[in-house]
């Protein structure tokens, strides 16, 4: 590893926004296990809202593409239809 000052404070930077993400993402992927794990129409529905939330959050930061959001909503959507 290089000892340039510049290049200590971008590795610096890139834990800190990696520990961010992980964070942000695994966040996601809780509430997207909770709604798939849901047994009935109206617990589905309120995790569904939480999680459709927490979604939208994640990609306006940046973590997940839109459109890798847009699949996950739609998977966990249908779930909760077929309940």
């Amino acid at each position: 590893m290089s000892s340039n000052p510049s290049v200590q404070k971008r590795i610096r930077q890139a834990d800190k926004a990696n520990e961010r993400n992980k964070h942000n993402k695994s966040k996601m992927r809780t509430a997207i296990n909770k709604v798939l794990k849901s047994t009935s129409k109206e617990e589905g529905s309120a995790l569904l809202k939480d999680a459709v939330s927490i979604i939208d959050k994640v990609v306006t930061k940046g973590v997940v593409h839109k459109n890798n959001a847009a699949n996950q909503k739609a998977r966990i959507t249908n779930h909760v239809n077929n309940l």
